[in-house]
This record gives C-alpha cells, sequence and structure tokens, in this order.
C-alpha cells in the first residue's frame, strides 16, 4: 500500500516540498541505474568498445552526488512566509 499524505498537499508545504524533493531523487538514482546497468549490460555483449561509457556512468554519479547534496544541505524547507498583496 502507497503512503498516504495526511493532508492536502501543497508545495507551500515545507515536509511536503522535502518529501516531494526526496521522491524526485529516488527517481532520479533509479533512471540512472536503469540506463547505466542496460548500457553497460550491452557494452559487454558487442564486440566493440565504448570509449564514451565511462564517462557517461561518471558524469550521472557526480550529478547524482550533487542533487544529493542539494536536497540534504543546500535546500531550505522552511516554511514561506505569506505573499503580501
Amino acid at each position: 500500500m502507497p503512503p498516504r499524505w495526511p493532508r492536502e498537499p501543497d508545495r507551500k508545504d515545507p515536509d511536503y516540498r522535502k518529501l516531494d524533493d526526496r521522491m524526485n531523487f529516488a527517481v532520479h538514482v533509479a533512471i540512472a541505474a536503469l540506463v547505466n546497468s542496460l548500457l553497460w549490460f550491452f557494452h559487454i555483449l558487442k564486440a566493440t568498445t565504448w570509449e564514451w561509457l565511462p564517462w557517461v556512468t561518471a558524469s550521472w554519479i557526480v550529478i547524482v552526488l550533487v542533487h544529493m547534496i542539494y536536497i540534504s544541505a543546500i535546500a531550505d524547507y522552511s516554511a514561506t512566509p505569506p505573499k503580501s498583496t
């Protein structure tokens, strides 16, 4: 059973923003793992070498690490003040 949010989802809610960012990160990691696994699988099956594949994998690892650092250390999940009219 999927987790349920106890109240109306709203991007202004800091807890919801934090959960949403972490779920987006999990999707990012899953897509990176899937794509890189498939690329390396087909690389192993092929007789030719793909010189660019280690660079793709390393670049994606760096991007995922930057994403992790952002959601864990940089992102501000404090309550947003109401805008004055």
